[in-house]
């Protein structure tokens, strides 16, 4: 979570900025922190050295920002300051990046440039913290070990990260791009490589959009894991996302009797992620294995055009936020049981 400082006497500022990222501040994304002036906000990056970055007004009782720039510089290097003044005032915008300042927004504040230039010096400050402890952390080991046995370490250290695994909590989504097979078998391979690559520009977009990682291209289908804060919720968003945006490409029907439609199957839970296949052949895919996955892709497997099929675990877990419909029970391969399985509308 990155903490933020906001220096303003106008305490309109610290309403809108609440109702503006209300969601972020929610998730525990952002967290905001406010003050008058420069010398209460001195005060409290004293009491909060956690503090990531500063935006601040100029023109302020008791301390002003062009001050309170000249003190970050001396007491707090490494908090950067982004300048929130008028655009008129460039005398003032122009001494403040000269004093150190990182960027600088003018009022009245719009709050698309502001979240861009907040998300872009995070971004710096993480950047510089990570390298000064790469450095610190380096520069210790160096003072007590020999340079051979370090080679020996990062070679060592490099090794272990092929092999090693863990247990994680994700949600894994397998999309098909539905009747595509058959196309293959009448149509050029230049055309169909051209078209499949289209589809699969669009799906991986959408993944990504929302955070995702694409696991890997199954012939005509995408494997994709969402890990991290309401993994499922942004996976379930992706699927729509996906559904309505291949539905919307050009028919195909008329040059090539195809209509393009995805099928897609989604489950959440615990897998195993990892480097898996042979080492003696120094081939190794990073991908998550487990049950949740099967279920995952024997869901899609199940799933009609157009059809975005969930478990019963994960539509309890989203049931509040997306509309859903009872498919019933579904058999699976390789599940003795029925699953209970349900479709996402939107």
């Amino acid at each position: 979570m990155s903490k933020i400082l906001v220096v303003d006497d106008e305490t309109d500022l610290e309403i809108l900025i609440k109702q503006k990222f209300r969601r972020q501040i929610r998730e525990h994304q952002y967290e905001f922190v406010f003050s008058l002036n420069g010398k209460e906000a001195l005060e409290k990056i004293k009491e909060q050295p956690d503090i990531d970055m500063v935006f601040s007004d100029i023109n302020m009782p008791e301390m002003d920002g062009l001050t309170l720039l000249e003190k970050l510089s001396e007491d707090s290097p490494l908090i950067k300051a982004v300048i929130v003044s008028a655009y008129g005032d460039m005398d003032n915008i122009r001494t403040a990046m000269n004093r150190g300042a990182f960027d600088f927004i003018t009022k009245p504040v719009n709050f698309d440039d502001f979240e861009t230039t907040l998300k872009k010096t995070i971004a710096y400050v993480s950047q510089i913290r990570q390298t000064l402890q790469a450095i610190k952390e380096n520069n210790i080991l160096k003072m007590y070990v020999d340079e051979s046995v370090l080679k020996f370490m990062e070679k060592r250290e490099f090794e272990k990260t092929l092999t090693s695994s863990e247990n994680i909590e994700a949600t894994v989504v397998f999309v098909d791009i539905c009747s595509f097979t058959a196309l293959t078998e009448t149509e050029h391979p230049d055309v169909v490589v051209k078209l499949l690559n289209n589809y699969f520009d669009v799906i991986v977009k959408e993944i990504i959009e929302q955070n995702g990682h694409v696991d890997k291209f199954m012939g005509d289908a995408v494997m994709a894991v969402f890990r991290g804060d309401f993994h499922l919720d942004r996976a379930i968003e992706a699927c729509i996302a996906i559904r309505d945006a291949i539905q919307k490409l050009p028919d195909e029907k008329i040059v090539l009797n195809f209509l393009p439609q995805v099928s897609i199957g989604v489950n959440c839970g615990e897998m195993i992620s990892g480097n898996i296949g042979s080492g003696s052949l120094r081939r190794l895919d990073y991908t998550v294995i487990g049950d949740a996955v099967n279920t995952a892709q024997r869901l899609q497997s199940k799933a009609k055009p157009g059809q975005i099929l969930i478990s019963a675990s994960a539509y309890g877990k989203i049931k509040e936020f997306f509309n859903c419909a009872v498919v019933g029970q579904i058999t699976l391969k390789n599940k003795k049981e029925p699953v209970e399985a349900y479709e996402v509308l939107n």
